[in-house]
């Protein structure tokens, strides 16, 4: 969880600084969703390589979104909200709606990224998380 917090606070740094520079030249909402794709690149590779120690593949790359969507819903819900209905400054409105989302991004990054112990089939200890897969811990390549 201490490398997911982590991760996140890198992540919304490289989000914000990236909706910052792009807000001047765009609406607030195209800024936004151009931020959080490039910062959602940069997640899956820290995530996948310092969070949860695991090898970066197509497939995880492929899915990985599936774990923003939630994340975007409601960060865009309340990106919506906060500027539109409360009249918080849009350039502040983005971090506050960040905040809402990271359980919810946790718990499905969690399971997309962390291979899944198969049980006595596949002879493993019984344990679950990053250090339950040796060959999940080789060098990384997506591929």
């Amino acid at each position: 969880m201490f490398r997911f917090a982590l991760v996140g606070g890198v992540n919304t740094g490289t989000f914000f600084g990236c909706y910052l520079l792009l807000h001047p030249w765009m609406p607030y909402f195209a800024a936004y969703s151009l931020a959080f794709l490039l910062s959602m690149i940069g997640s899956f590779f820290l995530n996948t390589y310092f969070t949860y120690r695991t090898r970066p593949t197509w497939k995880k790359f492929a899915l990985f979104p599936l774990t923003n969507v939630t994340n975007y819903l409601v960060q865009s819900v309340g990106l919506y909200a906060l500027v539109t209905w409360a009249g918080m400054d849009d350039r502040i409105a983005p971090l506050v709606a960040a905040v809402v989302a990271i359980p919810f991004t946790y718990l499905i990054s969690q399971r997309i990224l962390v291979p899944r112990d198969t049980g006595a089939a596949s002879g493993s200890s019984g344990r679950s998380g990053p250090e339950s897969e040796t060959d999940e811990r080789q060098p990384s390549r997506l591929a």
